[in-house]
């Protein structure tokens, strides 16, 4: 979890954050991002591996992602774990958190990652005077469960093959506009063994799915990124098709 592991860093001044540029996100006034500034408490750096959040804590603050990629979890007493949903930067994380007596998941950086950090105990002054601005963190708590439902519908409905496609192409997207695509090519940190924990499926059973899939030519991968070289082959297999860009808030 945050703590003193982690490290401070200056971070970008709100009104220069290089996120706000990235086509992903609504615009909002200088007022309204001077008023996030007086919020900040910290910006902080946690190495790959770290807890942000660990399941039973009842002091997490309220985090923006604002580098790398991370993912909320929950795990069995035995150790089995299901990963929730992929955090990519401009995601609001530890809303659940922030808004109960403890954290009912975890949430570790799955890269190195840098946060925005807010404080908890403000937020029920947010919902009392910034109505806007309290609509747009429960937004981002909705969209976050959207995601959620689209996971659930691959484990509960999708076949191995259907389940990749699906998760693969919803980070894709998510990542195109982010501004983190070039020639069909992003960073894919995620290990065989977390993927196969995003999916409900076996380690073997994902292995070799991803095998077949990258032999039937749908995406390749090197160095630590994932080329996607028939997207619409893949989108066709996940059964996701194209949406409508939504601008959405960035915290």
């Amino acid at each position: 979890m945050i703590g003193p592991g982690s490290q401070p860093r200056p971070g970008a001044p709100c009104l220069a954050c290089p996120l706000r540029l990235r086509p992903a996100f609504k615009d909002k006034s200088d007022e309204e991002v001077r008023f996030i500034q007086s919020m900040k408490l910290d910006h902080r750096w946690l190495p790959a591996g770290a807890d942000i959040i660990h399941p039973g804590q009842e002091d997490a603050e309220l985090y923006t992602l604002f580098s790398g990629w991370a993912f909320r979890y929950k795990s069995l007493p035995d150790g089995r774990r299901q990963i929730l949903n992929i955090l990519l930067p401009g995601d609001l994380a530890g809303l659940q958190a922030a808004l109960l007596n403890a954290a009912q998941h975890g949430i570790e950086a799955l890269t190195d990652v840098e946060l925005c950090v807010f404080p908890r105990k403000r937020v029920w002054e947010l919902f009392q005077h910034r109505p806007a601005l309290s609509y747009e963190i429960a937004w981002l708590g909705s969209r976050e469960e959207c995601l959620i439902d689209e996971n659930l519908t691959s484990v509960g409905q999708r076949n191995a093959g259907e389940r990749i496609a699906a998760l693969v192409i919803s980070l894709y997207r998510r990542a195109e506009a982010l501004g983190l695509v070039s020639e069909n090519s992003f960073e894919f940190p995620l290990k065989q063994q977390q993927f196969a924990d995003a999916l409900g499926l076996s380690l073997v059973h994902t292995n070799k799915t991803w095998a077949k899939l990258r032999r039937a030519g749908l995406f390749s991968i090197a160095n630590g990124r994932l080329t996607l070289l028939n997207p619409r082959l893949t989108e066709r297999m996940a059964l996701l098709f194209d949406e409508a860009p939504v601008h959405r808030p960035l915290i």
